[in-house]
C-alpha cells in the first residue's frame, strides 16, 4: 500500500514542471510581443514625429513667402493708388486751366468787340462834329493806307494762328515781323541749364528734360506765385498764361529743343509790356 502511494507522489512530482514550462514559455512569447508592438509603436512615434515636425517647417516656409508677397503686392498697390492720384490731380488742373483760359478768351473777345464798337461810334462822331469833309477824307484815306500796309504785312506772314489769335512765330526773323506789326511785344530767350530757374520777362522758368528726336521738353512755370508744370512738349507749341488782373494772356513758345537747352520768346500784351520789361531789367 504504501508503494503505491510513493508512485502517484513521484509521478504529481514528475508532472509539475511541465506546466511551469509552458507558463514560462507563455509569458516569454507574450513579453516579446509586447516588447516588438512597443517597439513599433515607437518607431512609428517617432516617424511620425519627424514627418510632422517637416511639414510644420514646410508650412513656415510657405507662411513667410506668402507673407512676402503680401507684403509686396500691398506696396505695388499702394505706389499705383499714388501714380494715379497724381495724374487725377494734373487732369484736374490741365482741364481747369484750359477752362479758365477759354472762358477768359471769350469775354476777352466780348470786351474788344465792344470797346472797339464804341471806339468807332466816338471817333465817328468826332469827326463828324470837328473834321471837314476834306478832313475826314484825308483821314481815311491814310487809314486805308495803314490798313492795306498792315493787312499786306500779315499776308507774307505765313504763320499758324493760336488758340487765341495771335500768330506763332518760329523763328527770330518771323518774331521780328511779329514785332513790327506792334500788336504785342516779344521778349526771345535761351535756356541752357537744367534745373534752374531763368528769368523770361515777368515769369520764371526751370528746364526739366529735352529729347532731340522727338523736339520735346518739359518746364515748369511760375506765374504770380503759381506753379505750373508742363511735360512733353513740342517745338512750337505756344502755352498761355493769364496774370493776375490782365484781360489777354502771356505767350510762351519755345522754337528750337537743344540738349539741354531750349529757344524761343515771350510774348507779352501791350498792356503788360511796360511791367514784361521792368522785371527782364530787374532779373538780369
Amino acid at each position: 500500500m504504501s508503494e503505491e502511494r510513493q508512485d502517484v507522489v513521484i509521478a504529481d512530482e514528475a508532472t509539475a514542471p511541465r506546466w511551469v514550462g509552458i507558463v514560462v514559455v507563455a509569458l516569454a512569447v507574450v513579453s516579446l510581443v509586447a516588447l516588438g508592438a512597443g517597439w513599433t509603436a515607437s518607431t512609428r512615434s517617432k516617424e511620425l514625429e519627424q514627418s510632422l515636425a517637416t511639414q510644420a517647417q514646410q508650412f513656415k516656409q510657405n507662411d513667410d513667402v506668402v507673407s512676402q508677397r503680401l507684403a509686396k503686392a500691398e506696396d505695388t498697390n499702394a505706389q499705383l493708388q499714388g501714380e494715379l492720384s497724381v495724374v487725377t490731380d494734373k487732369m484736374k488742373l490741365t482741364e481747369g486751366e484750359l477752362s479758365k483760359a477759354r472762358s477768359q478768351a471769350k469775354k476777352i473777345k466780348e470786351d474788344d468787340a465792344k470797346e472797339l464798337a464804341e471806339m468807332q461810334n466816338q471817333t465817328n462822331a468826332q469827326l463828324a462834329t470837328k473834321a471837314s469833309v476834306d478832313d475826314v477824307s484825308k483821314i481815311g484815306t491814310d487809314v486805308n493806307g495803314v490798313k492795306t500796309d498792315l493787312d499786306a504785312t500779315k499776308n507774307n506772314l505765313q504763320m499758324a494762328r493760336g488758340e487765341f489769335g495771335t500768330l506763332i512765330a518760329r523763328n527770330h526773323d518771323e518774331v521780328e515781323e511779329l514785332r513790327r506789326l506792334g500788336e504785342r511785344d516779344y521778349y526771345e530767350f535761351t535756356i541752357d541749364k537744367r534745373n534752374s530757374r531763368e528769368k523770361v520777362g515777368n515769369l520764371m522758368v526751370e528746364l526739366h528734360a529735352t529729347n532731340l528726336k522727338k523736339s520735346q521738353y518739359g518746364v515748369t512755370i511760375f506765374v504770380d506765385d503759381q506753379r505750373h508744370d508742363k511735360r512733353n512738349l513740342t517745338a512750337n507749341e505756344p502755352l498761355y498764361f493769364f496774370e493776375s488782373g490782365a484781360r489777354a494772356p502771356l505767350e510762351f513758345v519755345v522754337n528750337q529743343v537743344g540738349k539741354d537747352k531750349i529757344t524761343g520768346y515771350l510774348s507779352v500784351p501791350k498792356a503788360n509790356a511796360t511791367h514784361a520789361q521792368a522785371a527782364t531789367s530787374g532779373g538780369n
